[in-house]
């Protein structure tokens, strides 16, 4: 049986605990039935015993304080509301416990901004990890030894697991069922819970917002000019003479500090433009495709599916206001 310590603290998202006790109780259930022996173990872990902000039953969820806890096989570290700055040093000791019981042996997993606790403690240090959408660019700029997968899911690092934002973060949870109990069990899971296992991107859940965290001023002032002129044919060579720079020594800079070449950001800022336009009306994608900047249909789809994951009109589908209000 795997013991599990699902991290509890006082900032910590409620559906981000129980979600995680909800499926791993419930293949448990599952397999009794079937006549196996339950896979998990499932305990609570705090700081202190105050600090638990739920009431489980007894029999089924152990609770217990880090100091409580020698060794155990997997800790999940769910997401949190609030600045990660305030909440990292508020909770050292969960990060410090964290780094010890994976010394000892213990596998790791963080659920949507959970993410934070296995950085700090430099668990994803040179590996691949993802995190909520709007979390990648901050784990960049704060952890430049971390390989952060924006698009991803789940990532599976020898152990250290990490998940993408909020109810996505549960095709995680699916996966470790996968990985201790069986495909057909975690089949199982997915229908008693309704969730996609097969669910690998969440690209086109990303809202894109600029890459504006740093101090370049330059690049700062030719991220406006794009963001502003998007639309019109501009080409690279024009943007950086608009910031009195070479076009070598501008895409340099600008991926710096970016991490985008400027090419890629303007597609971004087309796409990002597209995916509003999707969402907000009924127009044939053909005239919102020049509205964004594209004047070629098979380029348009080819960008907007490798930014997304989807196709401009599965994209509509899911997520249009008009049609679903409309239907």
């Amino acid at each position: 049986m795997k013991k599990i310590s699902l991290l509890v603290y006082e900032e910590a998202i409620l559906s981000s605990l129980t979600g995680v006790v909800d499926i791993f109780t419930a293949t448990n259930y599952y397999l009794l039935e079937s006549g196996k022996s339950p896979a998990f173990e499932i305990e609570m872990v705090s700081e202190s015993k105050a600090a638990t902000p739920l009431n489980l039953p007894a029999g089924h969820v152990g609770h217990r304080t880090l100091d409580e806890v020698d060794k155990t096989d997997l800790i999940i570290a769910p997401a949190f509301n609030g600045p990660a700055d305030i909440i990292m040093q508020k909770n050292k000791s969960l990060i410090d416990w964290i780094k010890k019981m994976n010394q000892r042996g213990a596998e790791v997993a963080s659920l949507c901004f959970g993410s934070y606790f296995l950085a700090e403690a430099g668990l994803f240090d040179g590996k691949q990890c993802t995190s909520h959408w709007i979390a990648i660019e901050d784990m960049r700029r704060r952890y430049p030894k971390v390989i952060v997968m924006a698009d991803r899911v789940i990532t599976d690092q020898g152990g250290i697991y990490s998940s993408g934002g909020a109810f996505s973060s549960l095709n995680l949870i699916l996966y470790l069922v996968e990985k201790n109990c069986g495909k057909d069990v975690a089949i199982w899971a997915s229908k008693m819970f309704s969730i996609d296992m097969d669910r690998v991107n969440q690209a086109h859940f990303a809202v894109f917002r600029g890459q504006h965290l740093h101090e370049d001023e330059a690049i700062l002032k030719a991220q406006n000019f794009i963001e502003e002129n998007y639309h019109h044919p501009i080409t690279i060579e024009q943007i950086a003479d608009k910031i009195h720079m070479s076009k070598r020594n501008f895409i340099r800079r600008f991926k710096s500090a970016t991490r985008n070449t400027p090419l890629e950001y303007l597609q971004r800022v087309k796409i990002e433009s597209a995916k509003k336009a999707l969402e907000s009306n009924t127009e044939n994608i053909s005239s919102l495709m020049y509205d964004a900047g594209y004047n070629d249909i098979k380029t348009f789809r080819k960008i907007f599916k490798r930014i997304t994951g989807l196709t401009p009109q599965d994209y509509r589908n899911k997520y249009s206001r008009v049609l679903s209000q409309a239907s």
